[in-house]
């Protein structure tokens, strides 16, 4: 959603039709074959919907299945991991980056290795928060605990001289206000959802042809596997307004 709200503000009148998962989160504790495959079907939905840009707005299955989805769809898929890297080495002065994410895209090193292959030089330091999508999820964002786990998360980030950490999850985003003075204000935050937006007006911006085949009719779908009241707080929280989440079943379909 956080992707979505900037697709919302960059890209004002575009049509997008969001497929949010929640009856199947949080990926970054599944397997790759499972994320993979949960990939596919929501890609399909997408499509489906008559989507002609595809944005995986979700680290974990960027990570994981992006170079997939590129080969099984033959139209544009942007995913968030990219943009982020890209800002953070235009951004980051001494090259020491940190990175925190759910175990799945930790694990994958998708971000160490992409930021190596872009500058040799840059040393990558990764952290594991897998707390934290959780708990944005369930609504506890500026809860006392949230601010401990967060603390404890970025303690070991403290002591290696990062100028510049990259949230590595679209759900960070909302608990930027509490990492970013945790982290050190003299720390570069870099929000995977704006950088993507970004990438994608640039895109658009260079495809004129695509540009006006897009709907512009400002007809925005909010798709979800499951409807709870916390989800509907999140959106709320996102998007400043009440949302209308339309609950689908994208593996019945």
């Amino acid at each position: 959603m956080t992707v979505a709200k900037a697709i919302e503000q960059l890209l004002p009148g575009k049509n997008i039709v969001y497929f949010g998962d929640v009856a199947r989160t949080p990926y970054g504790s599944k397997s790759a074959a499972t994320i993979c495959r949960y990939a596919l079907q929501d890609t399909e939905f997408l499509i489906n919907k008559g989507a002609k840009i595809i944005i995986i707005a979700c680290n974990t299955a960027a990570s994981v299945a992006s170079d997939m989805l590129k080969m099984q769809f033959q139209l544009p898929i942007f995913e968030v991991i990219t943009p982020a890297i890209d800002k953070s080495l235009s951004v980051s002065k001494n090259n020491r980056i940190g990175v925190i994410g759910t175990r799945a895209t930790i694990k994958s090193n998708v971000y160490e290795n992409k930021i190596k292959a872009a500058h040799s030089q840059s040393q990558v330091f990764s952290q594991e928060c897998p707390l934290l999508a959780p708990l944005v999820e369930e609504g506890w964002i500026d809860k006392r605990e949230t601010k401990m786990i967060i603390r404890r998360y970025l303690h070991p980030l403290k002591h290696k001289n990062i100028d510049t950490l990259v949230l590595g999850c679209t759900h960070y985003p909302l608990l930027k206000h509490l990492i970013a003075p945790r982290i050190g204000t003299k720390v570069n935050v870099i929000d995977s959802s704006t950088a993507v937006a970004e990438t994608v007006k640039k895109y658009l911006q260079n495809h004129p042809e695509l540009d006006k085949a897009l709907a512009n009719e400002g007809q925005n779908f909010y798709y979800v596997s499951d409807m709870t009241d916390a989800v509907q707080m999140t959106a709320q929280r996102i998007f400043g307004r009440k949302l209308n989440l339309i609950q689908v079943d994208v593996e019945g379909k």
